[in-house]
């Protein structure tokens, strides 16, 4: 697990956009994995930039979504379809048929689609790069608290705090949704490569769980422990209660000398 530190939100957001496009210009047809919540919005406005400033070509990419709200329509406000088009897809040159969204509407038996995410995502030979932020709780997609290590993309139950969390984006009299279709714990650890983001101090105690507690299913993003190619960028507040802090800015200079392509 690499640890980079940058100074602020702002900051954060251009080196996360930055990784991505190397991504993207290394292998056009590059397979991402993308999230929601107000973490990434940085990332995605720096990558609608660098599409209209520097033709940042998207056509060939395949997007994986990891997770959408059940019973909630794609077109409410609301709905991470309509968050991921608001902020990202209706600005660049993405294909509709790659992009990959759990449909929180399915009508069938809600277990048979997500196996058959699980199916898409296979056949397109696996998430090269998986973007991640994290719950205050500590966190990743909706694998709330006691979520297996070994999961897979399922429906979920939401957590009261999450519920509770979500009510804000939500009318008065709108209940907020209570169950997801999340990518497993399992499902993100499969990505070649993942990039979890993280401001503000708010997230310094589940980034310190994540990094220095131990691997528990308490604590999801703690199973990034066992990922052989983890990177977490975070800006200087949610690194504030990391302890060894030092100590992996000079991990990261030693990464720098030694291989650099760890660093994108």
């Amino acid at each position: 697990m690499l640890i980079l530190m940058e100074e602020n939100y702002e900051a954060l957001s251009r080196e996360a956009a930055r990784m991505v496009a190397n991504a993207v210009r290394r292998k056009p047809d590059v397979r991402l994995g993308f999230a929601t919540g107000s973490t990434p919005l940085g990332l995605y406005r720096a990558l609608v930039r660098l599409h209209r400033e520097e033709g940042l070509d998207f056509a060939c990419v395949v997007s994986f979504n990891l997770d959408e709200y059940i019973g909630l329509p794609a077109d409410h406000p609301q709905s991470f379809h309509s968050y991921m088009r608001r902020n990202l897809f209706d600005h660049i040159n993405v294909r509709k048929e790659n992009v990959h969204i759990p449909d929180g509407n399915w009508t069938g038996k809600c277990i048979e689609y997500c196996a058959h995410y699980e199916t898409l995502i296979a056949r397109a030979s696996g998430i090269d790069l998986q973007i991640l932020g994290v719950g205050k709780e500590g966190h990743i997609g909706f694998n709330e608290p006691t979520s297996s290590l070994a999961s897979r993309t399922r429906p979920k139950t939401l957590t009261y705090q999450t519920t509770q969390d979500n009510r804000a984006d939500f009318a008065p009299n709108e209940q907020p949704p209570e169950a997801a279709i999340t990518m497993g714990i399992g499902t993100i650890l499969e990505a070649r490569r993942i990039l979890l983001l993280a401001s503000g101090a708010a997230k310094a105690k589940a980034v310190a769980l994540a990094v220095e507690g131990p691997i528990t299913a308490s604590v999801s993003a703690s199973a990034l422990q066992l990922h052989r190619d983890t990177t977490l960028l975070l800006d200087r507040e949610a690194a504030s209660e990391l302890r060894h802090r030092d100590y992996y800015q000079r991990v990261v200079e030693t990464t720098r000398k030694l291989n650099p392509e760890r660093l994108w």
